[in-house]
C-alpha cells in the first residue's frame, strides 16, 4: 500500500519574506528498505516512488490528489516560526 506524506512548505532561514512558503508538498513514503550496492557501496533501492514531489497550492488540494488516486495519507504542517526580534548593536555586546 502506497503511503504519502503531505507536508507543509515552511520559510527558509535565509528567507526574510514569506514569499513561497505557504505551499504543500506531496512524497511518497519508502516502500523497500534501501541496502549498500556492492560497487560503489552507496545506499539505494528499486523503490523509485521515493524521488517524486508534487507541490500544491493548498492541503485541500493535495488531500483531494491522493483521494482521487486512493493513496492513504498523512499531513505534517510546519513547525511555528519565532521570531528573535534584536537590535544590530546586540552583536557587539
Amino acid at each position: 500500500m502506497t503511503v504519502a506524506r503531505i507536508s507543509e512548505l515552511d520559510r527558509k532561514t535565509t528567507q526574510s519574506g514569506n514569499a513561497n512558503a505557504n505551499g504543500w508538498q506531496l512524497e511518497f513514503e519508502r516502500q523497500q528498505a534501501q541496502h549498500a550496492d556492492p560497487l560503489t557501496g552507496w545506499n539505494g533501492s528499486g523503490d523509485t516512488r521515493t524521488q517524486v514531489r508534487m507541490n500544491f497550492p493548498a492541503k485541500e488540494a493535495a488531500i483531494a490528489y491522493c483521494e482521487r488516486h486512493g493513496l492513504s495519507y498523512h499531513v505534517v504542517p510546519a513547525p511555528p516560526v519565532r521570531l528573535k526580534i534584536q537590535a544590530y548593536a546586540d552583536n557587539f555586546r
